[in-house]
């Protein structure tokens, strides 16, 4: 019986074919995704544009506060705002101001929205990205310890306090941490500060600055992890028991590997892809900020700067922070379903 060896350049030429096929696979399946994507932010920004002239009531009269008492002066704000063009009109004008990076001019503050944007995106990005990493970090592995040992007393305990955590409002557990933590209970004095970002006194830009800035980010940091801590255990252990019962890890114990490694190596990697799709996910959340968490521990983000602009109501403000919050969680849906769909060839199909 003569046995024949493959021809190593067919196998090669085979292989690269597969590699391309591949390839173009996910080439169709990015580009599907991209141009709905796409089709997401067109449709966010017509959104934009009718949700806060839909509204009741005169802008002019209403930003004006009283001040426009004349009809010449009421008709002069109309005029300086575009808010005397037809609907048409101001819609055209309004896409081509977005594609120069115009946002308007916020009356608020007296400046153009893009830079109030800049100046308060960078203390939300530090409160709500530090917390969801923590969160994703602490919540993968108590759903990784507690789904490979369901049932266990570590599995009782760190589902029910984390289906807990997430049932509180976000503003009452803060309140009881600034409570306990920053004004003190009884003999236990306060050791956090009860808000703000950092003290009167402190240079940001300088090392003290920068570690009274962490003092002052502790307690709401602490707050969001917990309040997001359930999201990533609980989807990381459904999705770990799910695979409990497959054939390949039954094959990867028959083979002798340790049961710490059939974990690690096998059931943990493919329990992974559904916790992956939802950490980029809440990325996305990350630019649209915690309003009430900023809000109550005076935090100057975005949070704290939407809860502003409605107070006035200040119109051009409201719509950047809608613009900016809804690119942020379109574009991180795109990125979660191009990196899915790299991870597990499946959802190609």
């Amino acid at each position: 019986m003569s046995i024949v060896a493959a021809d190593p350049a067919a196998v090669s030429a085979e292989a690269r074919q597969g590699n391309r096929r591949r390839w173009s696979g996910y080439g169709r399946y990015a580009g599907s995704k991209v141009a709905g994507a796409l089709g997401s932010l067109m449709f966010m920004l017509v959104v934009n544009f009718f949700l806060f002239r839909v509204l009741p009531g005169d802008p002019a009269r209403t930003l004006g506060r009283g001040r426009l008492s004349t009809p010449e002066q009421l008709e002069e704000f109309r005029r300086t705002y575009g808010l005397d063009q037809g609907l048409g009109e101001q819609f055209v004008t309004f896409l081509k101001n977005i594609v120069h990076g115009d946002l308007g001019y916020s009356i608020l503050y007296h400046k153009d929205v893009s830079d109030v944007l800049l100046e308060r995106l960078w203390p939300t990005m530090l409160l709500v990205g530090t917390s969801t990493v923590l969160a994703a970090l602490f919540g993968v592995w108590i759903g990784i310890r507690a789904g490979w040992d369901r049932g266990s007393r570590f599995d009782r305990l760190s589902t029910g306090a984390s289906l807990t955590l997430y049932s509180m409002p976000e503003w009452w557990l803060g309140l009881l941490l600034i409570a306990a933590f920053a004004v003190g209970i009884g003999p236990l004095p306060g050791i956090f500060p009860t808000g703000g970002l950092h003290s009167v006194d402190a240079d940001p830009s300088s090392l003290s600055g920068v570690l009274d800035t962490l003092w002052h980010l502790a307690l709401p940091v602490i707050t969001l992890t917990l309040a997001y801590l359930a999201d990533y255990a609980l989807i990381m252990r459904g999705s770990l028991v799910d695979e409990l019962g497959s054939d390949y890890l039954t094959t990867a114990r028959a083979k002798g590997l340790r049961d710490v490694q059939v974990r690690n190596r096998h059931g943990v990697r493919n329990a992974l892809l559904p916790t992956t799709t939802v950490v980029a996910l809440n990325f996305g959340f990350v630019v649209a900020g915690a309003i009430t968490i900023e809000t109550i521990f005076s935090i100057p983000g975005l949070g704290l700067l939407t809860t502003e602009a409605l107070s006035v109501p200040d119109y051009w403000l409201l719509q950047g922070i809608f613009l900016l919050s809804s690119a942020g969680v379109i574009l991180a849906n795109l990125a979660a379903n191009l990196l899915y769909g790299w991870l597990d060839p499946r959802v190609r199909t």
